[in-house]
C-alpha cells in the first residue's frame, strides 16, 4: 500500500494537500523483528506500514502482552510520545519484514497550523484511532474468550496466517492453551 492510499483511506482532501503530505513523508524498510517504539522511550513521529504488520505489546510478569496488531494502513504511534513529549509505555515491534512511511512531528505540526485540509485529515485520523481503541475495549470486557475469537476471524481472517497462535491469544487476552479448545470446539462443530 502507498503512502497515498493510506492518507486516502484515513480522509480525502484536495490534490494539493495529500501531495503536500506525502512530499514530507520517507519511506524506512526495516527486517522482521524490529522495535519501532521502545517502551520507556520518546517517538514523537507516526508511522504508517505500507506493508508488513505490526504488534504493541507491554512487559508484564516477564510475559510480552499483546493489545494491538495493525498491517498495511495501519499507524503505528505512542500517543504519550506525541501528545506529552515522555516516554510511551508500548513497544511496536515488526512481525514481519516491513515497509514504513514516517512523518515527522514538526512536519505534521507546520501542515496544521497552514493547512486546514491536512488539520481536517489530522482530525480524522485521530477520530479513527479512538474508534479503533473503543471496538477493541469494549469486546474485551463484555465478550467471552470464543465470541471475540469468532470476531477476530470474521474481521481479520488474515492474521490467523500472519501472526504465531500465541500472540494472537495474548491479543485476545486468553492464554494459548484456551486458545487452542477454542479452535477445537469450533472445528469439531
Amino acid at each position: 500500500m502507498d503512502i497515498r492510499e493510506i492518507i486516502d483511506r484515513i480522509y480525502r482532501m484536495p490534490e494539493s494537500s495529500a501531495v503536500r503530505l506525502a512530499a514530507c513523508m520517507s519511506s524506512l524498510s526495516r527486517p522482521r523483528g524490529y522495535c519501532v517504539l521502545e517502551a520507556g522511550r520518546v517517538e514523537p513521529n507516526l508511522f504508517f506500514i505500507g506493508r508488513g504488520i505490526a504488534r504493541a505489546c507491554i512487559s508484564a510478569d516477564g510475559k510480552k502482552v499483546t493489545f494491538w496488531i495493525g498491517a498495511e494502513g495501519s499507524a503505528l504511534v505512542s500517543l504519550k510520545s506525541y501528545v506529552d513529549d515522555e516516554p510511551g509505555y508500548e513497544t511496536i515491534e515488526l512481525m514481519e519484514d516491513s515497509l514504513l512511511y514516517v512523518l515527522k512531528r514538526s512536519d505534521l505540526e507546520r501542515f496544521l497550523a497552514e493547512d486546514i485540509h491536512i488539520a481536517n485529515w489530522a482530525r480524522r485520523f485521530a477520530e479513527s484511532e479512538f474508534l479503533r481503541t473503543e471496538q477493541k475495549l469494549i469486546p474485551m470486557l463484555f465478550l467471552p474468550a470464543a465470541r471475540r475469537y469468532e470476531t477476530l476471524l470474521r474481521e481479520r481472517p488474515e492474521l490467523l496466517r500472519r501472526v504465531p497462535l500465541e500472540t494472537l491469544a495474548s491479543y485476545l487476552g486468553i492464554t494459548p492453551v484456551s486458545l487452542s479448545r477454542i479452535r477445537a470446539r469450533m472445528k469439531s462443530k
